[in-house]
């Protein structure tokens, strides 16, 4: 543990200094006509499709650079070695895949950005682990390559992108093409009573065209995958101790507590659709309308694992037992079953005359169709899959979604795009609607099939904001640009309401008034082109988080001392970034140097009144320092090698409700974070790729008191090398093996990340 939290960082650090510093002399540097005016990073010849003069920092992944180094089967999978990224996918299929970036953590759902053809999959109805992107909606296989954009330093994006912005931008055929993909995978995975090999596969298909003016793709996608256990029962001492059983694990909890645990739960069993139409006209060559038609079904099954035996060597899910003489209660060991259905509809019309004048409509709606969840409630020796299925919850998430509007527009007063001022204009509405209703099935009906009974609770409500921005790139001599603009924004949560049928009056159904609040944010950077091979920026910018709608009106649990807060303040960043570029020789070296301080800070929390609840949390800053470096041909000829190096140092300033928290590090912040790919061509048919990735010391709470970190419950530090080798076996097929955590390094996100992952796949292109 001492080696990786200091050695290890400070051994990554020397080796890459040694790395970049290769393209430093001259001798070493080819000649460069190109300057480092956007400070984009490319790979091939593919471009990035992200705003003009983009006042932030950009990393990207190409479709090529997918295929050849990453074991992508979702598209969550496909950024992972990017700069400060992690994604927090527990297993293959992972639904709740939450974006962590330099700033924001595993859970903070709603403190990034997610586009897929700048249609959004991000879902801003909550900000935690349930309302993750709808990474579902796009596959690996259509993507043509990945951006991320860091920081709120654009006024295109709304608050949400304190943390970055994630643009996935898929093909669009210039001739005909079709493509064939099958994957096979397993992951052996060992944990207490839990020793199982999960497996799975996943395939896929598409073809395109472009036929005149008219130009189509369409997709199909299944994944069909076993998880491991996400999470693991525990025992709590007390009750009549009324079966004795055998089989408990003891260890300790994530605070140092000792535990039982007696099984594990949450084996996700899922099957994946995906469908996609996308379908692109051209009125003329400088103005093309697009619509993209999406479908995301999900059937899942989650199962349990029981370790404790009666005495007739019976497995035994919850209740009342005896562990060695000491009386329990056992709990948690429930199945569940979802099904989902989730559309996607979006239409652009777009102009690219790189004159005076381009303009954009874009129109998107995602609907929740269908959304049921329903899960056992069950003690004893009966683990709700038998033949006896006694009553239970059932969840309707039905009508849930949101809907964009954007119109844009660019002007260039000097008529191209070498005019002195770029002008970017826009108006975004949005709407979000939230309507979630869970029901009790009552101990006569089947759990998993039967009529649902009374309503027990709802959260219901939604939020809409109408925003305006402006921003005006202007190069005001032939090495400098400045970057200013501002975004006002009008938001209002309107129609909030909850119930549960368990507390008291008034507490039993509670209406909430509705709210208006507005923000303006300003943005400003400036670069400098200090020489061919050096860029320099500065970029600041503010931002603001309204309270979603979760966050204001989740369901009122009085008994638990839960509760929400509908006049919850919005949370507010202000950020900077200093960052410098040097042009390598076939290369791209980055050290970016940033700070956000932020206000009033959406965390659930228990105050110093015993209540847990989301609450602001008056100030946190976050500081640190990233580097990334891009190397092609470095060594050897067919030798290509990307990654980073991050640190960052998070603390929480104040907390009025709970100044115990002051000094205390924000959780799901590593203090060190690093990637590196190399990626070796042997020929035209064969390709290799090695991948590390590390993620230093974190925390889950905001006390800092779960000081056992490589435990379940904990948010431990990892360091996991993956593997894959593509050989091109014809003209049209390709094959590949893989393996994700070549070394079975066992790391925790409070839920166990996969274990040793083993991965084959076949591919057909045309």
């Amino acid at each position: 543990m001492e080696f990786r939290k200091t050695v290890l960082p400070k051994l990554i650090a020397g080796v890459w200094v040694s790395m970049a510093g290769s393209g430093f002399c001259a001798d070493n540097v080819e000649n460069v006509d190109t300057q480092l005016q956007e400070m984009v990073v490319t790979g091939a010849n593919d471009k990035p499709v992200v705003p003009a003069n983009l006042p932030a920092t950009t990393e990207g992944v190409t479709a090529k650079q997918i295929a050849e180094s990453i074991n992508a089967l979702t598209s969550a999978e496909t950024i992972k070695y990017l700069p400060s990224i992690v994604v927090r996918e527990r297993f293959i299929g992972d639904r709740n895949g939450i974006v962590s970036t330099r700033t924001t953590g595993t859970i903070s759902s709603a403190q990034s950005i997610v586009y897929a053809d700048s249609l959004l999959l991000s879902n801003f109805l909550g900000n935690s682990y349930s309302y993750p992107p709808r990474w579902g909606m796009v596959s690996p296989e259509e993507i043509n390559r990945v951006d991320i954009i860091y920081g709120p330093f654009s006024a295109f994006y709304p608050g949400n992108s304190m943390g970055g912005v994630v643009q996935m931008t898929t093909r669009t055929p210039e001739k005909l093409e079709a493509h064939a993909n099958l994957n096979v995978f397993q992951e052996r995975f060992k944990l207490y009573g839990t020793n199982e090999a999960y497996d799975g596969a996943h395939g896929s298909a598409s073809i395109g065209n472009k036929i005149g003016d008219w130009s189509f793709w369409m997709s199909g996608d299944h994944l069909d995958t076993h998880g491991h256990p996400m999470s693991f029962g525990t025992a709590a001492a007390g009750g009549a101790g009324t079966t004795p059983v055998t089989g408990a694990y003891k260890d300790k909890d994530s605070a140092g507590a000792a535990r039982i645990i007696t099984g594990g739960y949450g084996i996700d069993h899922s099957v994946q659709e995906n469908g996609k139409l996308k379908l692109t006209y051209d009125f003329s060559p400088t103005v093309r309308a697009t619509y993209i038609l999406g479908v995301w079904q999900v059937n899942s099954d989650t199962s349990v694992d029981s370790y404790l035996k009666d005495a007739s060597g019976r497995s035994v899910y919850n209740g009342a037992v005896k562990i060695d003489g000491v009386n329990y209660n056992a709990t948690s060991l429930s199945p569940s079953h979802s099904e989902s259905e989730h559309w996607m509809h979006g239409l652009s019309v777009k102009s690219n005359t790189r004159g005076a004048w381009d303009w954009e409509v874009a129109a998107s709606i995602y609907d929740y169709k269908t959304d049921i969840s329903r899960t056992a409630t069950y003690s004893g020796v009966d683990d709700g899959t038998g033949t006896i299925r006694k009553g239970g919850t059932a969840t309707f998430m039905d009508g849930t979604g949101w809907q964009n509007l954007d119109l844009r527009g660019e002007w260039r007063p000097d008529g191209d795009l070498k005019s002195k001022h770029q002008v970017s204009f826009g108006y975004h509405i949005d709407c979000y609607d939230l309507n979630s209703n869970t029901y009790t099935v009552a101990v006569t009906e089947d759990w998993l099939t039967g009529v649902v009974g009374a309503l027990k609770s709802n959260s219901k409500g939604k939020t809409e904001t109408n925003a305006l921005y402006l921003q005006d790139a202007w190069r005001f001599a032939p090495d400098w640009q400045m970057v200013v603009g501002g975004r006002q924004e009008f938001w209002k949560a309107f129609d909030g309401s909850n119930y549960n049928s368990a507390n008291a009056d008034p507490y039993k159904m509670l209406n909430y008034a509705d709210r208006t609040d507005s923000a303006f944010s300003p943005k400003a950077s400036l670069s400098f082109q200090a020489s061919t091979d050096w860029a320099l920026r500065g970029s600041l910018g503010k931002a603001v988080r309204f309270p979603t709608v979760a966050e204001m009106f989740q369901t009122i649990t009085v008994g638990a001392i839960k509760t929400n807060d509908p006049n919850l303040k919005p949370e507010q960043v202000v950020s900077g970034e200093l960052t410098a570029e040097r042009a390598l020789a076939n290369g791209l070296w980055r050290v970016s140097f940033f700070q956000e301080d932020k206000q009033d800070a959406l965390i659930s929390q228990v105050d110093t009144a015993n209540i847990s609840s989301v609450q602001n949390v008056d100030k946190i800053r976050t500081r640190g320092i990233e580097t990334a470096l891009q190397r092609s041909d470095l060594w050897i000829r067919g030798f290509d090698l990307s990654g980073s190096i991050t640190y960052a140092n998070s603390k929480i300033l104040e907390d009025i409700r709970h100044p115990g928290y002051v000094g205390k590090n924000q959780p799901r912040i590593p203090d060190w974070r690093a990637t590196v790919v190399g990626t070796y061509h042997a020929s035209d048919r064969l390709s290799y790729s090695l991948a590390t990735r590390y993620s230093g010391r974190q925390y889950n709470l905001l006390d800092n008191s779960d000081v056992n970190s490589l435990t379940y419950g904990g948010v431990s530090a990892f360091l996991v090398a993956d593997a894959k080798v593509v050989y091109k076996v014809a003209k049209q097929w390709s094959a590949s093996l893989g393996v994700d955590n070549i070394g079975d390094y066992k790391a925790y996100v409070a839920h166990p990340y996969p274990q040793r992952t083993v991965f084959a796949n076949m591919k057909f292109d045309y």
